[in-house]
């Protein structure tokens, strides 16, 4: 039993080694051919994220393999932070996101969203300019509105009407529904002589540069905070799956440490009984 929990976290940290080599690989590349603003924010953290799981796996590895008990407890003090780090987050996450939903629009098959309907908390991160242009950027990078304007979800004004649109396309490359604008395209508006008495502060901000849109909109915002809740719940389920993991690795790297430590005190014992003979 004790060979087979040192085994079971060494086969582990060979395989998370692997993946750390890959994840390193990946933050190199977005580094050296990494052209938008979005590759080049993610290759920093990337690369870290790499180099601090090859780290730990090596630790990990020698430490089962070569029952080097410093270097297994150095294994278990991360691997319990992560724990409790991914645990943090997924409760954090869960609680700033429970707040929001888009609203149904009559005669519409798409929701739309308003940035007031979300937590505090995610508003005040995505009105920051620095932190509101990057993701701008991002969604420019991805083409996401163009990709609606060329046509590929297409197109009288009643079948644009009728498309379920992400998130991010409601909010962002389309003006509101409530300032009457008059569909030309899906990226092109015109707007009605109501506009000026409109309340709604997003139909002065909309415009036809291809470049502009409604990114300075709230509803984009809003429409990227839904996305964003969207997708939480599916990584939701990997950080889950993933304590549980962590939980059992954890566990036999335990069973592993006290292995180590009680073979260090029999062989410590049988040397003394041999110098005593």
């Amino acid at each position: 039993m004790a060979r087979f929990s040192n085994n079971i976290i060494g086969i582990v940290n060979a395989i998370t080694l692997l993946l750390s080599l890959a994840i390193l690989a990946a933050g190199i590349w977005l580094a050296t051919k990494g052209d938008s603003v979005c590759e080049k924010f993610l290759q920093w953290p990337v690369i870290c994220i790499g180099v601090f799981l090859a780290v730990l796996s090596i630790a990990g590895f020698v430490g089962s393999c070569c029952r080097v008990s410093l270097l297994l407890w150095i294994y278990l003090f991360f691997v319990f932070l992560i724990i409790i780090l991914i645990f943090c987050i997924t409760v954090f996450a869960f609680v700033v996101t429970n707040k929001g939903a888009g609203e149904v629009v009559s005669n519409r098959g798409f929701k739309e969203y308003r940035l007031g309907d979300y937590s505090n908390w995610l508003q005040k991160q995505i009105n920051k300019s620095n932190n509101w242009k990057k993701i701008q950027s991002c969604i420019q990078d991805a083409k996401i509105c163009k990709k609606l304007g060329d046509g590929r979800i297409k197109q009288t004004a009643e079948e644009f009407y009728s498309s379920n649109l992400s998130p991010i396309q409601s909010g962002c490359c389309k003006p509101p529904t409530a300032c009457n604008f008059t569909y030309v395209n899906a990226t092109t508006w015109t707007a009605d002589t109501t506009f000026a008495n409109s309340t709604n502060s997003d139909c002065g901000l909309w415009s036809n540069n291809q470049n502009q849109l409604c990114y300075s909109c709230s509803t984009c915002k809003a429409g990227v905070l839904a996305a964003w809740k969207k997708d939480w719940k599916k990584i939701a389920i990997v950080l889950i799956v993933l304590l549980v993991v962590l939980v059992v690795v954890y566990s036999v790297a335990c069973c592993a440490c006290r292995n180590i430590r009680r073979d260090e005190g029999y062989h410590g014992r049988t040397r003394t009984h041999a110098g005593w003979k």
